[in-house]
């Protein structure tokens, strides 16, 4: 499987993608400057997580107009898979691959820990090597994580299976305290329509390997390595 990660000025998790991707698949993935015009032929886009242009305007505003992320779409448009992490969720929620938007948690304070997650739909290359209802644990590290739609796209995406993970309790119970940034429906990723498309604020490369504590997060490389092999 061929991969590219996109690099912003204030990326910070380029880095932790290019190593679980070559972790798992065993070959390095390209890195593409956020000016660059052109993408490899690859098989999976990655948009890491950091703080792009500081965040300034809101975050993943001004990384969306960057000029890699009219390639980004395109190639979406495609059918590539794309995977957003944290800062790579808003920004191409921003670009409108996704839709709803990424606001300011409701604490109104940056979160650094690790979180529950129940997975909600294991149709798509990425969640495919879950179990519907798994619950997995990864790290999050956001101040604007709260994710936000209106009450006809938050059903539609129940409806048409797009919930891709859900915080929850500790347990993997429903509870608001599970719900570490206010996001709707307690949504921590989604999909596109077609499930080639994922944004989550969570982060599955920070649980790839036992050092991490623990390796949830590895499976999702896998099922893409699996799938676009």
């Amino acid at each position: 499987m061929k991969a590219a990660v996109i690099v912003f000025p204030g990326s910070n998790r380029e880095r932790d993608a290019v190593a679980a991707l070559e972790t798992v698949s065993g070959v390095k993935p390209y890195e593409v400057w956020h000016r660059d015009t052109e993408l490899p032929q690859v098989d999976l886009i990655v948009v890491p997580g950091g703080f792009s242009y500081g965040d300034y305007l809101r975050s993943g505003a001004m990384a969306a107009h960057s000029p890699i992320m009219r390639e980004v779409k395109a190639r979406a448009d495609k059918g590539v898979r794309v995977l957003g992490v944290c800062n790579g969720f808003q920004i191409i929620t921003e670009a409108g691959l996704l839709p709803g938007a990424l606001r300011r948690n409701a604490g109104l304070k940056f979160i650094c820990k690790q979180v529950a997650l129940r997975v909600e739909n294991t149709d798509s290359d990425f969640t495919a090597k879950y179990r519907k209802g798994q619950i997995v644990r990864y790290p999050v590290a956001h101040g604007d994580g709260n994710y936000w739609a209106d009450a006809d796209t938050i059903k539609r995406l129940e409806d048409q299976g797009q919930v891709a993970f859900r915080y929850v309790a500790a347990d993997g119970g429903d509870d608001p305290l599970g719900n570490p940034n206010g996001s709707a429906a307690a949504i921590a990723g989604i999909f596109n329509e077609k499930k080639t498309v994922l944004g989550l604020m969570p982060h599955p490369e920070d649980a790839v390997e036992t050092l991490h504590g623990n390796t949830d997060g590895r499976p999702m490389f896998q099922g893409l390595v699996d799938a676009l092999q």
